[in-house]
C-alpha cells in the first residue's frame, strides 16, 4: 500500500518517506525520466548503480508504443523494463496537449487536438492516428502500466493563457480528477491530484483548494516550467505548497535546474522530475558542482582531471574531460551513456545532500554554499 511519512521539517524544507508496493522512496527525490520505459542511454543497471529509487514513465507514449496488448502480456511495465523500483506515470495529458498540437515533422501530418467535456482525441504523433483519452481511460491504461503513482488526465493550459481559460482549464482539470478517482480500482496504486491555474494566483489558489477537497494520495503542481519566467514558477509554488496537507507528498512536475530543485524544496517540496540531466548529457552538457561545463570544447583536449573531483561517479572515477571531449567529437554512443551517468547521479547525489542538510538542520547553509559555489566559479 501507498503511504507517505513526514519525518522531520527544516524551515520549510521536508525530510520523509514514501512506501509503495515496489520499494521505498527518500524524499526530497529526484526522478529521472524514462519516458518509453527506458531512461535514455543508460540501463537500469546503471541507474540502480547511480542509486535512483524511483523512475517515470509516460502513459501517452507506452500506450502508443509499446501498446496495451503488449504491457498486458507482460504484467506491466515493471516486468517488461525489468525494473522493480517504484514508477510513477505521467498521464500523458502534457504530451496530448504538446505533441499532439505540436510541430510538424517531415514526412509526417501535422498532428491535431480536439478538447471535449468527455475527454482528448488527438492524432499519434507517431503514424497521425486518431486517439481518445478520457479519464477514466487514462486510470485504466496506468493500471496496466502498474505504475505505483499515477497522474489523471488534466488539461494542461500554454504560457501565456488568459485568466478565462485558465479558470475553464482548471474547472475541467477538477471534474475530469473526481471522474479518475472514481475509476480508479487498484488499491496499490497511488493517484494523485494536479493543480492548475497558470500564473494567476487566485486561480492557483482556488485549484489547491478544490484539489485537497478531493482528498487524493499526493498532490501535483503541473502547468509550471513551461516556459513562464522562473519568478512567476517560484511564486506560484509559494503560494501553492502552504496549501497542501503536511502529511501528503507534493510532487512539482517538470522541474529543472539545481537551482530550481533547491528553491523548490526551499517552498516545501518533495517530489521532481526533469529531462534536463539526460538531455544535457547526450548532448556533451555535464553539471558539476562548479557549474556546467561544456565537454566539447577544445579547451578539455588535453585535460587529465575528471569533470567534477566532487563528484562519485562511475564517469568521474575512470575518465577524463580529455577522454570524453574525444568521445562526443568523436560521436561515439559511449559518450552518451557516460554523460548520461554523470549527470544523473550529480542531480541524486544533490538530493542525497539535501535530505542530509534537512536531518542536520542546515539546509538554508547548504542552500547557500551550493549555490554560491555552483554559479560562482568554473572547473
Amino acid at each position: 500500500m501507498f503511504k507517505f511519512e513526514l519525518l522531520k521539517e527544516d524551515g520549510n524544507a521536508r525530510l520523509g518517506k514514501i512506501y509503495t508496493p515496489h520499494g521505498e522512496i527518500d524524499t526530497p527525490i529526484f526522478m529521472p525520466v524514462g519516458t518509453q520505459g527506458t531512461v535514455k542511454a543508460i540501463t537500469m543497471k546503471n541507474l540502480e548503480e547511480i542509486n535512483a529509487q524511483i523512475i517515470l514513465g509516460n502513459t501517452y507514449h507506452l500506450y502508443l508504443r509499446p501498446g496495451l496488448e503488449v504491457l498486458k502480456k507482460f504484467g506491466g511495465l515493471h516486468n517488461f523494463s525489468s525494473w522493480q523500483k517504484p514508477i510513477l506515470t505521467d498521464s500523458g495529458g502534457f504530451q496530448v496537449f504538446s505533441l499532439a498540437a505540436g510541430k510538424e515533422k517531415e514526412g509526417k501530418q501535422k498532428a491535431q487536438v480536439v478538447i471535449t467535456e468527455e475527454g482528448v482525441k488527438f492524432k499519434s504523433h507517431l503514424d497521425g492516428s486518431w486517439h481518445f483519452f478520457t479519464p477514466e481511460f487514462v486510470v485504466e491504461i496506468q493500471e496496466i502500466i502498474g505504475s505505483d503513482i499515477m497522474m489523471p488526465l488534466d488539461e494542461c493550459p500554454p504560457y501565456p493563457s488568459s485568466h478565462q481559460y485558465a479558470l475553464e482549464s482548471l474547472k475541467r482539470t477538477i471534474r475530469w480528477l473526481e471522474r479518475s478517482k472514481k475509476a480508479k480500482k487498484n488499491p496499490n496504486q497511488a493517484l494523485f491530484g494536479i493543480i492548475q491555474g497558470s500564473t494567476y494566483e487566485d486561480l492557483r489558489r482556488e485549484s489547491a483548494l478544490r484539489t485537497v477537497e478531493l482528498d487524493m494520495d499526493g498532490y501535483s503542481i503541473g502547468g509550471l516550467s513551461v516556459g513562464e519566467p522562473k519568478e512567476y514558477m517560484y511564486a506560484m509554488t509559494e503560494i501553492i505548497a502552504p496549501l497542501l496537507p503536511k502529511d501528503k507528498p507534493r510532487y512539482l512536475m517538470g522541474v529543472g535546474t539545481p537551482e530550481d530543485l533547491l528553491e523548490s524544496v526551499d517552498r516545501g517540496i518533495d517530489m521532481f522530475d526533469c529531462v534536463m540531466p539526460t538531455r544535457n548529457g547526450r548532448n556533451g552538457t555535464l553539471f558539476t558542482h562548479f557549474g556546467k561545463i561544456n565537454i566539447k570544447s577544445a579547451k578539455y583536449k588535453l585535460d587529465e582531471t575528471p569533470v567534477d573531483p566532487l563528484c562519485d561517479c562511475y564517469t568521474c572515477k575512470n575518465f577524463s574531460k580529455g577522454y570524453l571531449r574525444h568521445l562526443y567529437n568523436a560521436e561515439e554512443i559511449t559518450a552518451y551513456i557516460l554523460g548520461t551517468i554523470h549527470n544523473l547521479r550529480f542531480y541524486l547525489r544533490l538530493m542525497e545532500d539535501i535530505r542530509e542538510a534537512i536531518k542536520e538542520n542546515r539546509f538554508k547553509q547548504f542552500k547557500k554554499e551550493f549555490l554560491e559555489r555552483y554559479n560562482g566559479q568554473s572547473v
